[in-house]
């Protein structure tokens, strides 16, 4: 409960209708990065080293060139921001979808990759899963109450979780984040 209490409190005050895109950002990274949180190399991850949420894979590819674990170690806010806005919130075109379910479908796309965050919603949604969010999703999003989709995409994301090889050494600790996504979402949608 502690640390949904700090997640809520990192979004302040909900957003509303257009004017949320800028701040919708910045509220949802500051959540990814408390869930994502330091440095870690556990390994039954198969992400690898990871700082911030940043897997060294993809900073590697960020900068084109090989990094140490000295570098990964010593990655600041100020430097995945960029890689986040553009590798996540950019291509799951977060600045189109209602707050809230802005913040959902961000959210999933780092913990479980951009096409799934994006066929997620898609099936949420009742549109063709091709994980390319256009047009036809933004227009079923746009028909449908953003706590509704909230929370049915909340309840497919765990299944999703369930179904994982590796939940029962992370599972726990995806469900909670689940949570606190779904009730930080809600807040941000203004429900």
């Amino acid at each position: 409960m502690k640390t949904l209490v700090i997640v809520l409190a990192l979004i302040g005050t909900p957003a509303k209708g257009d004017v949320h895109m800028k701040e919708n950002l910045d509220d949802s990274l500051k959540m990814v990065l408390h869930h994502e949180g330091g440095y870690v190399d556990h390994p039954s991850d198969p992400g690898g080293a990871t700082m911030r949420g940043v897997t060294q894979a993809v900073y590697e590819d960020w900068v084109d060139r090989p990094v140490t674990e000295d570098e990964m170690k010593a990655l600041t806010v100020d430097d995945v921001t960029p890689i986040y806005k553009k590798n996540y919130w950019d291509r799951v075109k977060a600045d189109d979808l209602p707050a809230g379910v802005d913040f959902a479908v961000f959210d999933l796309a780092v913990n479980g990759g951009t096409g799934r965050g994006a066929r997620m919603l898609q099936k949420v949604v009742g549109v063709t899963q091709d994980g390319g969010i256009g047009p036809q999703t933004l227009a079923a999003v746009a028909k449908m109450d953003p706590v509704d989709i909230i929370e049915n995409y909340a309840a497919q994301r765990e299944a999703f979780y369930r179904r994982l090889k590796t939940f029962k050494t992370f599972g726990r600790g995806w469900l909670r984040r689940n949570e606190e996504t779904r009730q930080a979402a809600i807040k941000m949608a203004g429900g």
